[in-house]
């Protein structure tokens, strides 16, 4: 695919990769043992232009495009998914709906701090009874004296436990109209008092992400702090998500192609019956599907991302692209670990990783069975 790209573009995904390989895969192992946030990695990837990479140059962001964006959470899923989560998260769920929502006061007194990889910014939608239904949303906030005062909680939260987490934007039930709810976004900052986020552990996957459950114990926000309009907060939580499926998607692709390089590069040099497994039919079948699936998946994704930077509706293209690039995920995870056979088991080895780290794929940002109804609206 990258003999069709410009320049510009290989050019990015070499610089990407070269950090991945340096600074992230050789902490990788450890810190998914530990059940580890690294801080000290995190402003690494800001040191590196990871955050803010769609935000405009005079905000403290990279200015670049969406596609390039997409490359830099694709190299670095190729070598972790943790860490690629924590720039997701944060670019697509975090900077974006204040850049596209936000006041100008409100663009200048976050995003520039939220370019720099010393502050996160978390996404609150999903709750107990609250994900694939979006409205399901229990978290309350009632305006008072100029002020909201929220009451809630929200679970599953990406980039809200560590020290550097800095606040989220929050859909809250502002009021009722015809017995509907009315939800409204609300940027709530991390030291407002009865703000309670604990980090999630014992997780099969991301062990080294920040995931957090958050409690909202009479939180008082100003009532300035509202993103967009009143009402508003449904419309801007799926539309972010448009966005944020891309990124889900480049996760995906970039754990299929890092999972796919290790089983490559492991049938060449494992020997069994006087010769690689890489010279077996069984094995060099499974490499050619794995290496077409991969294909498809980045002419999809790209694609998606075209459209999307030229202004182009993207939608249906975001969800068959989470869709895709999620199950291939899965498939191939799968067949790399076959492929080490006993080996792919361990714990040392990264493919293990991979193959825990592409369940959420599935699940986060839309399940499979949820994008599926999506696709099928827009065809119908």
């Amino acid at each position: 695919m990258d003999e069709l790209l410009d320049k510009k573009y290989v050019d990015y995904r070499m610089k990407v990769r070269q950090f991945a390989e340096s600074e992230i895969k050789p902490v990788a192992v450890e810190l998914d043992r530990k059940e580890e946030f690294s801080v000290e990695l995190t402003k690494k990837m800001g040191d590196a232009g990871l955050f803010g990479i769609t935000m405009p140059t005079e905000l403290g962001g990279q200015g670049l495009d969406y596609l390039s964006y997409i490359i830099a959470i694709e190299e670095v899923a190729r070598v972790d998914s943790s860490p690629a989560a924590t720039i997701a998260a944060h670019n697509s769920l975090g900077l974006t709906p204040i850049y596209t929502y936000g006041t100008e006061e409100q663009k200048k007194n976050w995003i520039p701090s939220l370019c720099t990889g010393e502050k996160l910014w978390a996404f609150g939608l999903t709750e107990k009874n609250a994900g694939s239904d979006a409205k399901g949303v229990e978290t309350t906030a009632e305006l008072e004296n100029g002020e909201w005062v929220i009451n809630g909680s929200k679970m599953f939260i990406t980039n809200a436990a560590s020290d550097i987490a800095w606040g989220i934007t929050n859909l809250a039930i502002t009021g009722n109209n015809d017995n509907k709810k009315e939800l409204t976004a609300i940027l709530t900052p991390r030291d407002t008092p009865g703000y309670i986020s604990v980090p999630m552990k014992d997780k099969l996957m991301w062990r080294s992400a920040d995931n957090a459950i958050m409690t909202f114990e009479n939180c008082r926000v100003p009532e300035e702090n509202i993103l967009g309009e009143r009402g508003q907060g449904f419309k801007i939580m799926l539309s972010t998500l448009d966005g944020g499926r891309l990124s889900i998607a480049a996760m995906g692709l970039g754990l299929a192609q890092g999972a796919y390089e290790m089983a490559l590069e492991y049938s060449k040099k494992r020997k069994q019956f006087g010769k690689s497994l890489s010279e077996f039919q069984g094995i060099y079948f499974k490499l050619a599907e794995m290496a077409t699936k991969i294909e498809l998946a980045r002419n999809t994704l790209y694609n998606a991302c075209r459209m999307k930077d030229a202004g182009l509706p993207f939608g249906k293209q975001a969800a068959m692209s989470k869709l895709y690039c999620s199950q291939i995920a899965k498939e191939v995870a799968d067949e790399a670990v076959q492929i080490f056979g006993g080996y792919g088991l361990l714990r040392e080895n990264h493919v293990e990783r991979f193959y825990r780290d592409q369940r959420l794929l599935q699940i986060g940002e839309g399940t499979s069975e949820i994008l599926k109804m999506v696709i099928s609206r827009y065809e119908l």
